[in-house]
């Protein structure tokens, strides 16, 4: 078992029964003239992550850890796309819309894709999630059940909406989780703060969290 120095307390784990998991960074979200930047958030926040959630998928892969990406994605058709949701968008930019990267959170357009710089390797899993939350109409619990993986380490985009989503999902799951300060963020400073705070609020009701340092310290890896 590796354990990793943690708030509110430490976080242990099997590198065999664990997962990498890296939310959304998708290049609308996060690159200047995408979808995220069109509704007027400042993308530069979550663009400093990527050294970070570059390092964190280094460690992970020398440690043998499953890794998994997501995406925040629909049908072309919208099928699966709850007329709610498309209907919280702005005129002229709701989902399905031709926005500045191709269609707004449509899976094969351009700014659906990873952003190239953490961009998943053969073998990685890639989730299309039709839902803020990676387990949504995903299976993704029974694939990782069958794996055997109980325990899951976070990252990326935005802290407060599918990461923590995401990560809520898996507590109610049963995983035990850990997310690494560094290497996620909110277009709000503030947002991310008040989102790591209530994770680890009342002895880690929803997880732990975690400098990428420490975890890094822990697995006896480097980025070399």
């Amino acid at each position: 078992m590796i354990e990793v120095t943690a708030v509110p307390d430490n976080f242990s784990f099997d590198p065999q029964r664990t997962a990498l998991v890296v939310i959304d960074m998708q290049r609308d979200f996060i690159e200047p003239g995408g979808f995220g930047a069109a509704l007027g958030n400042d993308v530069t926040p979550l663009a400093a992550i990527i050294p970070a959630v570059q390092q964190l998928l280094a460690l992970g892969r020398k440690a043998g850890l499953l890794v998994i990406h997501t995406r925040e994605s629909h049908l072309p058709d919208l099928s699966d796309c709850p007329p709610a949701k498309r209907a919280g968008g702005p005129p002229g930019m709701q989902i399905g819309d031709v926005g500045p990267m191709g269609r707004i959170l449509v899976r094969g357009e351009p700014g659906n894709q990873i952003l190239e710089a953490v961009a998943p390797l053969a073998g990685e899993w890639v989730i299309d999630k039709p839902g803020k939350g990676m387990f949504y109409a995903t299976g993704l619990h029974e694939r990782l059940q069958q794996q055997g993986i109980d325990s899951l380490i976070f990252a990326g985009v935005t802290t407060e909406v599918c990461v923590q989503t995401s990560m809520r999902e898996a507590n109610d799951r049963g995983y035990r989780c850990l997310l690494i300060d560094e290497a996620t963020e909110s277009y709000f400073p503030e947002f991310k703060q008040a989102t790591l705070a209530m994770i680890a609020a009342q002895g880690g009701i929803v997880g732990r969290v975690a400098h990428l340092q420490q975890l890094q310290a822990s697995l006896g890896v480097s980025n070399d």
